[in-house]
């Protein structure tokens, strides 16, 4: 089927930067095909609340929190995004996850990395 693997994710200072991964995977059994994808994230206590998403015709939407700081971007037939994160604020520390939309309605999560924001 199809799995989802993060990468990127580190401890830095507000103000610093990342660069988040999240490689697709799909088996060449599958007739599936990723039609969209995203990133979310949790922070302790809190419900997973949605940060950016990209459509296969490239057309992103952001949360407001993150606007004007964060980048999201894909490549490689749309298997792969990235989430460029520039002006990084304590309020930002929380597990990322990728995300990917499925033909047939179907979705998939990736297991998380870990952003952390000191001040």
């Amino acid at each position: 089927q199809v799995q989802l693997v993060e990468s990127g994710g580190g401890l830095v200072q507000t103000g610093g930067s990342l660069r988040l991964s999240c490689a697709a995977s799909r088996s060449i059994f599958s007739i599936l095909s990723i039609n969209g994808m995203g990133w979310y994230r949790q922070a302790p206590g809190k419900q997973r609340e949605l940060v950016a998403t990209i459509t296969n015709s490239g057309s992103t939407n952001y949360a407001d929190s993150v606007k004007g700081r964060f980048t999201i971007s894909r490549e490689n037939a749309k298997n792969t995004v990235y989430l460029q994160m520039n002006s990084l604020k304590p309020e930002d520390t929380a597990v990322y996850y990728c995300n990917a939309n499925l033909t047939g309605g179907r979705v998939s999560w990736g297991q998380g990395t870990q952003v952390t924001v000191s001040s």
